[in-house]
């Protein structure tokens, strides 16, 4: 059961980073692509970790929240 929920939750992940990387490709840069990933994943896992494996909610997670904020206004701001 834990395997397939654990695919389930990569199968989740793995379909909005796929095509966003196809089609990221011609638009974003490398830098661009790889922060939305991170988004992805940590969009995908907080809330994973939280209500599946009962982790506490901390007051670490706003602030690496807010962090990756500030790491997509960073990569996309016109140079």
């Amino acid at each position: 059961m834990a395997a397939l929920v654990s695919w389930g939750i990569a199968l989740f992940e793995y379909m909005f980073q796929v095509p966003g990387n196809r089609i990221g490709f011609t638009q974003f840069s490398v830098g661009q692509l790889k922060i939305m990933q991170e988004v992805i994943t940590l969009t995908v896992f907080v809330p994973f970790a939280v209500f599946y494996l009962n982790e506490p909610l901390k007051l670490d997670y706003l602030w690496a929240a807010l962090c990756m904020v500030g790491a997509i206004y960073f990569i996309f701001r016109s140079a």
